[in-house]
């Protein structure tokens, strides 16, 4: 895996390198290097991660680079697996797409930002994957985004009706 090092070190200078139990990860600082760097992950005969497994995202609930945008690539000719994370701001809640690179990038991209409310720019068909359009708050005309960690684990009182609880409140369901 230093080829892939190598390689990713030519885009990206100041990438940092993590490994864990022999599973490599690339961590980028520059969200503009992510397109060139995916790439050339993808064309170079020494690396040729041909496939796009996943991206998701991670919501840190920090202050700074809240978010995490991880996508997991995959060599058929290697058979490795790699995954480079790109650190996403709450202030600039977006990063470029990949649809471009990985066709398989549209519904990933797609359910990101359904989940976290990430944007991905140029992206062809970026709107809600899961969750209805008018999935927002009436007030502030705010979207929600359910994956986020600010995001209320019983809902918003008042938007939605929970079910039936018995084990609580001791009352049979009658069906």
């Amino acid at each position: 895996m230093d080829e892939i090092v190598e390689i990713a070190k030519t885009i990206a200078c100041d990438i940092e390198v993590i490994v864990h139990r022999n599973q490599h990860t690339l961590v980028l600082k520059n969200k503009a290097q992510i397109t060139p760097l995916l790439a050339e992950l993808k064309n170079n005969p020494a690396s040729l991660f041909d496939m796009l497994t996943d991206i998701t995202a991670i919501d840190w609930a920090k202050t700074e680079n809240r978010f995490e945008v991880v996508y997991f690539l995959y060599s058929c000719k290697y058979k490795r697996r790699l995954s480079v994370k790109l650190p996403v701001d709450i202030e600039d809640c977006n990063c470029p797409t990949a649809t471009a690179i990985y066709p398989s990038a549209d519904w990933y991209e797609r359910e990101t930002y359904d989940m976290y409310g990430i944007k991905f720019t140029n992206h062809p068909d970026l709107r809600r994957f899961y969750m209805p359009e008018d999935f927002f708050d009436k007030k502030t005309l705010e979207a929600y985004h359910p994956l986020r960690k600010d995001f209320p684990l019983m809902g918003f009182p008042g938007e939605l009706p929970l079910p039936p609880y018995p084990e609580k409140t001791g009352n049979e369901i009658e069906w």
